[in-house]
């Protein structure tokens, strides 16, 4: 062997134990100044000899270019979903189906392991090596995000000790911790980014980015948790003999996890598990209760393709905190809504210091008689801003009054309007400046306009220093005076500008989101642009024939146009014409299609297309799709786990169509 293709060999083995030591064993052997070091001198030496390079070398977990789309890929083995024990009870119930299944089978005990909250994946290794991994997917093909998951260091690209198939699959839970998640979010919030929901949409979000780069940015995690085929692993007879053997291959397995020799055995250890919840680095949600023996998971068997009978998940109940509410105060919306929020006295809740949270309108407000000075139950369920149960029913001071709706803005001072049949009160001051900067925010928000870089915080900067005072400004924005405004480089703002200049190739349907129009969202303003087409066809179509677009109604149609007509709105809609955005829908649906006056309902999970391409479809060619079975539903059309619309269908007589049949009526 060449001393060149020599020390490659020795600098992969070296840099990959001290990555398995850092990130698996939470052991370092070496300081990051000597890893970069050895790091550098790979790089170097397959920058000069690429055939050097080979695919378990650490240089290939650096990002790679981005990516056009993701390949889909057939696991396997169908990655299946765990049925859920909300109780002891409903766990003993499970424990009573599986002995009369598989008389004896408790006598095998059970393995009880932490449920992380994240995003599952396959990861294939071909004679050792990491070839291909894959999101879950519809469970049977997910898609291929293997440089995405090479970016995190748990996973190794080479498999460690002996014993394992020449073709296996790893399955496992990507994961993003409490700690990466609160300083993602302050970095994003210091940048006027939206902030990253919850740990599980964080994860799942970042593998399906198409750079790399990205993904590898938001530092995820991973833990193994099961292998397929796992007839192929002869020397393995339990899950917990396989946990064990995963961690000698050299992945990371979660450490809390314990064997249970009966049920009851597994509720003391659940119970000891839900006590250390609040203490863990990541989020879960509750443990999930194998039978041990692997064996008699091919005895058991699934029920259908939807679940194992072999396993369940236990969950934990929704963590609950108690804090005072130190007040309630109130935000003007976009269309000038005013929407009351509770001010706490900060509170940690599932390893995140909550200090807000939703109060929604007066009503909720007043059914759930929240007063300001209570002691109030607060949840969080995964989201951003949690959500207040109630007052707790020990209160230590006198409570205050009723809170009421102020009946002027506190943004600008005018009157409240409170319509009779509406819980929301409103301030119908267009000049208002709460209303203002929520517009332009919710304008540049992603499921509108996408303007990447443009949070509140900016927003308010720009409307401070009278560099916009409507969405169209952000147009003519110059990069000199956004570089001299604090927090602004020269890099941030050409990052801006690029994010706002990519903006204008929007469709259509996009840009009636982002202008705000009452009763409008995506459903309404896709079905809108798809049937007009332009915005010019818009503006000049009647209020009755947007009226008579399936799916919009009257309701809808009464306001996009009287906000069409509004001087204001027309103003602004020039404008925005006159700055080059772009005013027409790429994707137009004509009358007369196949589908045309028929009305469909998709349930469960198709095998090839996803729900968003299933309904495009079906609205290209003149259909619509709803949400519940009627007796007006032409079909439904049906994948895996349908679920109960699939009876009721079968109740009426409606016709039920799978995937092909859809894409056979569509002449697909």
């Amino acid at each position: 062997m060449p001393a060149s293709a020599e020390r490659a060999a020795e600098l992969r083995r070296i840099l990959n134990r001290a990555i398995h030591a850092y990130y698996v064993l939470d052991a370092p052997e070496m300081s990051d100044a000597e890893y970069d070091l050895l790091f550098r001198e790979l790089q170097n030496l397959e920058a000069s000899h690429p055939e050097l390079r080979t695919p378990d070398s650490p240089t290939q977990r650096v990002g790679a270019e981005p990516a056009e789309g993701f390949a889909k890929h057939s696991h396997l083995v169908p990655m299946l979903s765990l049925r859920n024990a909300f109780s002891d009870l409903e766990l003993d119930e499970w424990g009573q189906r599986i002995e009369k299944i598989a008389p004896g089978a408790s006598n095998s005990g059970y393995t009880v392991e932490m449920k992380i909250d994240g995003a599952a994946v396959s990861l294939t290794y071909e004679r050792g090596v990491l070839s291909v991994g894959v999101t879950r997917g519809n469970g049977a093909v997910g898609e291929v995000v293997t440089a995405n998951l090479k970016t995190i260091r748990d996973i190794p690209l080479q498999l460690q000790g002996d014993g394992w198939p020449e073709q296996l699959e790893v399955r496992g839970e990507v994961y993003m911790p409490l700690s990466t998640l609160a300083t993602l979010n302050q970095e994003r919030e210091a940048a006027g980014q939206p902030l990253l929901a919850n740990p599980r949409n964080a994860a799942a979000g970042a593998l399906r980015q198409l750079d790399s780069n990205t993904t590898r940015s938001r530092r995820l995690r991973f833990f193994a948790y099961a292998v397929e085929p796992a007839d192929k692993l002869s020397m393995v007879a339990t899950q917990a003999e396989l946990l064990k053997t995963l961690s000698e291959w050299g992945f990371p397995t979660e450490s809390h996890w314990a064997r249970a020799s009966d049920l009851q055995f597994a509720k003391r250890i659940i119970a000891n598990l839900e006590a250390l919840r609040n203490d863990l680095p990541f989020e879960a949600d509750g443990v999930v209760v194998k039978v041990d023996s692997l064996r008699l998971h091919d005895e058991l068997g699934n029920i259908g393709d939807r679940e194992p009978q072999w396993a369940i998940a236990r969950k934990f109940p929704p963590q609950v905190a108690v804090t005072k509410l130190l007040d309630i105060k109130v935000n003007v919306g976009r269309t000038g809504s005013l929407n009351p929020y509770a001010v706490l006295e900060p509170v940690k809740l599932r390893g995140v210091t909550v200090s807000k949270a939703t109060l929604h309108n007066l009503r909720q407000i007043h059914d759930k008689d929240i007063r300001v000075g209570d002691l109030v139950r607060v949840v969080r369920a995964g989201e951003v801003i949690p959500r207040i149960l109630g007052p707790a029913e020990v209160q230590t001071e006198a409570r205050s009054a009723p809170f009421e709706m102020p009946t002027h803005c506190p943004f600008c001072g005018s009157s409240i309007d409170q319509p009779p049949d509406e819980v929301m009160s409103y301030c119908r001051n267009d000049d208002c400046p709460g209303r203002k900067l929520e517009a332009i925010v919710h304008f540049a928000s992603s499921g509108a306009m996408d303007i990447r870089g443009l949070g509140p915080e900016r927003v308010r900067q720009l409307l401070e220093e009278k560099l916009i005072a409507d969405p169209s400004d952000l147009y003519g924005l110059p990069e000199m005076q956004l570089v001299a405004l604090d927090g602004f480089a020269e890099k941030s703002a050409s990052q801006l500008l690029r994010a706002i200049a990519e903006s204008r190739s929007r469709p259509l349907s996009r840009l009636l989101i982002g202008l705000g129009i009452r009763h409008v969202g995506a459903g309404a303003a896709e079905l809108l642009a798809r049937r007009f087409g332009t915005m010019g066809a818009l503006r000049t179509a009647s209020a009755e024939a947007m009226a008579e677009v399936r799916g919009i109604g009257p309701t809808i149609a009464d306001s996009v146009y009287s906000f069409l007509h509004e001087s204001r709105n027309i103003g602004l809609i020039d404008k925005l014409k006159v700055r080059e955005v772009l005013m027409d829908e790429p994707v137009k649906v004509t009358a007369g299609g196949v589908f045309d006056g028929q009305t469909f309902v998709l349930t469960g999970t198709l095998p090839k297309l996803s729900r968003t391409e299933a309904t495009q479809m079906i609205e290209q060619a003149g259909g619509a799709v709803t949400g519940s079975v009627s007796k007006k539903t032409t079909a439904i059309v049906a994948g895996e786990e349908p679920g109960s619309k699939i009876e009721k269908a079968k109740q009426l007589g409606i016709q039920i169509w799978d995937e092909s049949e859809l894409l056979k009526r569509l002449g697909r």
